[in-house]
């Protein structure tokens, strides 16, 4: 279940997926199936051969694409998660979802 997105963030992160630019949302997340996890990032992108390629420098595997709807993405979660915002230097999402 996602909750704490603005629809305009969402508007956003679709329209950039759909550009074919590795884009990213945050949101705060619950699923009982990660319980250590209170959000997720998707990463998405709509050429999935980019989407593969650039996943593959955090040591994600394209088998892992979520491919279900119109927006491809990956779910980051947990160090992953971290290790990737921090890479793009988003450190106020950082701190929003207490990520540290």
């Amino acid at each position: 279940m996602a909750f704490g997105i603005k629809r305009s963030e969402l508007k956003i992160w679709k329209e950039a997926v759909l550009r074919k630019e590795i884009a990213f949302l945050t949101h705060f997340w619950y699923d009982d199936r990660f319980p250590a996890s209170h959000s997720v990032t998707k990463a998405g992108c709509s050429d999935l051969t980019k989407l593969a390629e650039w996943g593959k420098q955090f040591g994600l595997q394209a088998e892992w694409i979520d491919r279900r709807s119109d927006y491809p993405h990956f779910d980051l979660m947990g160090r992953t998660q971290l290790n990737v915002l921090k890479h793009y230097g988003m450190d106020e999402t950082i701190q929003k979802f207490k990520l540290k």
